[in-house]
């Protein structure tokens, strides 16, 4: 998992590339900050009744496992950029209870 591209304003966090398992990469994921929280958003494209996601997670829990995993790297790096500068630690949310683990092959 790669993070692009941090953002400290405007609605877009971050911008991220995954490869899953070795053998499916998807990029154009996005951070979004949100009135609930930062949260995933799948590449997609414009139709005619709204947007539409190009790759998505087909279940609820692998959809929740997926995100969960993204903005846990996503705050890793964000606490690691302020390690870096010399800056006190960023607030993080309530921790899920959720571990990092190797996606599927």
């Amino acid at each position: 998992m790669k993070i692009h591209s941090i953002n400290t304003s405007g609605n877009v966090l971050a911008y991220v590339s995954v490869t899953l398992g070795g053998y499916f990469a998807v990029r154009g994921l996005r951070i979004v900050d949100s009135t609930k929280g930062p949260f995933v958003s799948m590449p997609g494209y414009k139709a005619k009744d709204g947007c539409r996601d190009i790759c998505f997670p087909c279940t609820k829990e692998f959809r929740q496992q997926f995100q969960d995993t993204v903005l846990c790297a996503y705050h890793r790096e964000l606490a690691q950029i302020h390690r870096s500068r010399g800056c006190e630690r960023p607030r993080q949310r309530e921790s899920s209870g959720f571990e990092e683990r190797a996606w599927p092959r």
